[in-house]
């Protein structure tokens, strides 16, 4: 199991990550959400090695990703930009890599670069950003880690090769017990393949849990009433949104739905009607402000559109640190 406990990383003033708290579950596959500098890539580079913690710790299976050179060699990280050395082909990053991590398997080598339609004699710098791409995947799945992390995993790859990827890591998870992090600006691709998750605000952890546990948790009660309602009126209810047009409610509540239901026809509403949320909907409720009218222009930075429509829309990754990454 991968452990993050009370984790903090500063660069020089700038306090990017502060108490985080994380548990993933050996074989979960987890997407890491949050807005534009909320330290996603950071938390990666931590959980990878890369960067000392200033204070807390980051363990599998007990073993420190920092200090332990056992625990980095079960960990592959995937950066959003593949850097090797001038000259460099895949054939020879293979090498390097194989003299490097004590698990690399030349059987799994040989699978994935069949599956990425790679050509091993190709030079690294030469490759398009989606081969390179798949370049950066196929090492990482050779390198047979306990612990995948993925920054931007599905950047520049073809909608078939998406597929086949997720299908794989789907099938590593299940049968090999691969734990995966994926921290990406693209929620539907990971509302598609998640089975847990956890958001960052500010630098700490706002919410985490099961995806599905947690999207049942919480809906869009759209409502009629004859007479005016306030939110006073719904004050005995975990509203998480709320806003009216009229004589029209839409408010969200995170609760059983049978239980909130039943509540609400106390209410005597005209009109009644229940709407999950999807993931996007549910990242937004959650770091916008709770309980506040109007648009969710506020709530999610770099996120833009309306949270009611089913279109997917993009969060920003977190700008490079410039460090170099334990696979890059």
């Amino acid at each position: 199991m991968l452990k993050i406990e009370n984790l903090s990383k500063s660069f020089g003033t700038n306090r990017v990550l502060n108490g985080v708290n994380l548990q993933v579950k050996e074989g979960s596959i987890f997407g890491l959400v949050g807005i534009n500098g909320a330290g996603k890539s950071t938390l990666l580079r931590c959980i990878a090695g890369v960067y000392e913690p200033d204070a807390g710790a980051v363990t599998i299976d007990g073993l420190d990703t920092y200090r332990d050179f056992r625990a980095r060699g079960e960990i592959a990280y995937v950066s959003d930009e593949l850097s090797c050395p001038v000259g460099s082909t895949i054939r020879s990053q293979k090498c390097f890599y194989k003299d490097l991590y004590p698990y690399f398997s030349e059987e799994a080598y040989r699978k994935y670069l069949a599956m990425f339609e790679l050509d091993e004699k190709s030079p690294l710098n030469n490759l398009s950003k989606g081969n390179r791409r798949r370049a950066a995947l196929l090492f990482a799945l050779s390198l047979k880690p306990k612990v995948l992390l993925l920054d931007e995993a599905y950047d520049g790859l073809e909608p078939i090769v998406r597929l086949t990827f997720k299908q794989e890591l789907t099938n590593l998870s299940l049968d090999e017990k691969l734990s995966v992090i994926i921290a990406s600006h693209s929620l539907k691709e990971l509302e598609d393949i998640c089975d847990s998750f956890g958001i960052l605000k500010d630098g700490s952890v706002l919410r985490q849990g099961d995806l599905i546990d947690e999207e049942r948790q919480i809906n869009r009660y759209q409502m009629a009433f004859a007479e005016p309602k306030t939110m006073n009126d719904f004050k005995d209810f975990d509203v998480v949104r709320y806003e009216n047009d009229g004589s029209i409610y839409e408010v969200v509540i995170r609760g059983d739905v049978d239980e909130v239901r039943e509540k609400l026809s106390e209410m005597m509403p005209l009109v009644l009607d229940v709407r999950p949320v999807n993931f996007e909907q549910f990242f937004i409720y959650e770091v916008g402000n709770r309980g506040t009218a109007g648009t969710e222009a506020g709530a999610a930075g770099d996120i833009k559109g309306d949270a009611g429509a089913d279109k997917p829309e993009d969060v920003s990754a977190e700008a490079k640190r410039g460090e170099k990454d334990v696979l890059s």
